[in-house]
């Protein structure tokens, strides 16, 4: 990457840059290659943060079906972090994760998990565990209250044998030829997952990051306090495929020692560390044994540390620095917050990323973990907070005794409660991936460039005033 003109003396948020197009050969966005050039065999340069209200086993095995890597939250008791672990792992690579419900579940209960949205639907078991049919998920926005799921199984089942569909093109025709909007697809009798038209597209356009044995990739989080070695091996004998050791200050003595920790266990397994903001901080994690660097403090939607502490960077000169001096060290970085937008995704890997780190943006979402709840006017949300913030510190330290709890609730920084609006035209993680990979490869054309690394290298980037950004923006009224 280098600046049209001179490089400013101040640091620089995403949106105080642009790109500038140049001379291209790239004649399809379908073809530019996506994949990181880091330790983490992601095809798909976005990661789902580690926090309480993004980052659950649904929605990691959605962005690892898509190329990318979710990374499952420390405050997680170990128990059910290894169980979705498991869930992740023996999820379907080819299939969206299945939700099943029971009959005697009523249709109120299922608006909790899943809104009326086109392309998705619930799997219904009978008393016993057995597949009892489907239900799409529109039937929900018209059915009573009260009505239990098992009466409103009827009729012809959308159901689909894998054995009849090879490929994805088999079945992207397979269920426009029927007029499908939703199916359940079975071996035998065993539920695979369920899949839509919209799905099947998908899986010709993405592929999914996977570990030697064919399952789905996955990541979970440690912090640098407690038994980190006992951590860190139950995570790789569960099969976890990278080990994030998080901290809000990672440039610290603490995280230096948990590395060396984690490394006692493992020289080689993939390790990220953060976060920092310096080439310092890098230099140092890296030397302690992080293979990436997680760069970012106070550029999160959730996050109030620097107005609290007056403590962080502008994002986009935090990347570019670490990014750097990552690569001299043969180690990558990733962009841990701070976009809203598409166009800041593809600004933090042209300044040098090898991936991005999303959290809210996440969390408003279908397969986010929390549950769906309906304002005043009838619009439905998800509660998000940030992983300081007095709640999660009060969940963080749920054990310790009350006197102790109150004087750490004196230190979290972040919002306790904010309401994700589902959108309803793209309610899916996967519908943001679309929009964002959409972006980024388009920018990389723009560019000239097949993939990420020549992106960073051919990217142009210049300075604009805030009136520069406005004029970006897209006006949804007249003027």
């Amino acid at each position: 990457m280098h600046f049209h003109g001179s490089q400013p003396q101040y640091d620089l948020t995403y949106s105080d840059v642009f790109l500038i197009p140049s001379r291209s050969a790239v004649g399809s966005r379908l073809r530019v290659d996506l994949s990181t050039d880091d330790v983490t065999g992601m095809r798909t340069p976005i990661v789902a943060a580690n926090m309480n209200a993004v980052t659950g086993p649904r929605l990691a095995s959605t962005m690892a079906r898509r190329g990318g890597l979710a990374v499952l939250p420390q405050d997680m008791d170990q128990a059910a972090l290894l169980r979705s672990v498991a869930a992740v792992k023996d999820a379907s690579p080819r299939f969206a994760a299945p939700f099943l419900v029971d009959a005697d579940m009523t249709v109120q209960q299922a608006r909790r998990v899943l809104p009326p949205a086109v392309g998705h639907g619930l799997v219904v078991r009978d008393a016993s565990g057995g597949f009892l049919g489907v239900i799409d998920a529109t039937v929900l926005g018209r059915a009573l209250d009260d009505a239990l799921l098992g009466d409103l199984v009827h009729g012809e089942q959308p159901v689909l044998q894998v054995a009849d569909i090879p490929d994805d093109e088999t079945l992207f025709q397979r269920l426009f030829d029927e007029g499908l909007e939703f199916a359940v697809v079975l071996d035998g009798d065993r539920v695979l997952g369920t899949t839509s038209p919209k799905s099947a597209m998908r899986s010709t356009v993405y592929r999914p990051a996977l570990d030697a044995a064919g399952r789905l990739r996955v990541a979970a989080a440690i912090g640098i306090n407690g038994d980190v070695e006992a951590r860190a091996r139950a995570f790789i004998d569960a099969g976890v495929d990278v080990i994030v050791v998080d901290t809000a200050h990672g440039h610290q003595e603490r995280m230096l020692e948990a590395l060396r920790r984690v490394r006692s266990v493992s020289v080689d397994h993939p390790v990220v560390a953060g976060n920092v903001v310096t080439a310092q901080g890098v230099e140092d994690l890296v030397g302690a044994g992080a293979n990436i660097v997680k760069v970012g403090v106070g550029p999160g939607a959730m996050c109030t540390t620097r107005m609290m502490t007056a403590v962080g960077r502008p994002q986009f000169s935090a990347v570019l620095e670490t990014a750097a001096a990552a690569r001299a060290l043969g180690a990558g970085v990733w962009a841990d917050g701070g976009v809203r937008y598409p166009r800041d995704v593809a600004l933090a890997l042209a300044a040098g990323g090898s991936a991005v780190m999303i959290g809210s943006w996440l969390a408003g979402t279908i397969e986010s973990p929390g549950i769906i709840e309906r304002d005043a006017s009838g619009r439905l949300y998800k509660r998000n907070y940030g992983m300081a913030s007095s709640k999660a510190v009060a969940g963080r330290f749920a054990r310790l005794s009350p006197l102790e709890r109150a004087r750490k609730a004196i230190f979290s920084e972040g919002i306790s409660d904010s309401r994700l609006y589902l959108d309803p035209m793209s309610p899916s993680v996967e519908d943001i991936l679309d929009q964002i990979t959409a972006g980024v490869r388009s920018a990389c054309t723009y560019a000239g460039a097949g993939d990420l690394a020549t992106f960073r290298e051919r990217a142009t980037v210049g300075i604009q005033s805030a009136a520069g950004y406005e004029e970006g923006r897209a006006l949804p009224e007249s003027w």
